[in-house]
């Protein structure tokens, strides 16, 4: 069921011929997050991720704490600013098109550790502002 949310959810943010860039990363991430919830979205986006990353020859792609991070983070901006329009989303929310974003709550020694790889890490640099979804 998590395969198949996830790759409905991946054609709809870059139909076939659209390059997955972060912009359709974040796309994915906020569509999983209307539809599922956020706690379910990490495990929609998370799996899919990790299972698209082994496919390709290359596991070690695959970040829990950077996918879990913006799961949460898209999760809070969805439920602050409401739309059904993710390019009025975007337009709402322009932070969330720089892939850097994380670096404000994380130093990059944590992000490359083998912790933050494998499992969830919470913020080491900035608490998240909204750390009653759980996120630090």
């Amino acid at each position: 069921m998590v395969e198949d949310q996830f790759g409905q959810l991946l054609r709809e943010a870059a139909p076939p011929g659209v390059r997955f860039g972060h912009r359709q990363h974040v796309h994915l991430t906020w569509l999983a997050v209307r539809r599922c919830g956020m706690p379910a979205a990490v495990e929609v986006v998370s799996d899919g991720i990790r299972r698209t990353a082994r496919y390709a020859g290359a596991p070690q792609k695959y970040h829990a704490t950077v996918s879990r991070a913006w799961v949460e983070i898209v999760a809070h901006h969805a439920d602050t600013w409401p739309t059904e329009n993710f390019d009025e989303f975007a337009a709402t929310n322009p932070e969330l098109l720089d892939k850097r974003l994380l670096t404000r709550f994380y130093t990059s020694a944590t992000l490359a550790g083998a912790a933050a790889r494998a499992g969830w890490v919470r913020p080491d640099r900035e608490r998240f502002p909204f750390a009653e979804l759980g996120g630090g």
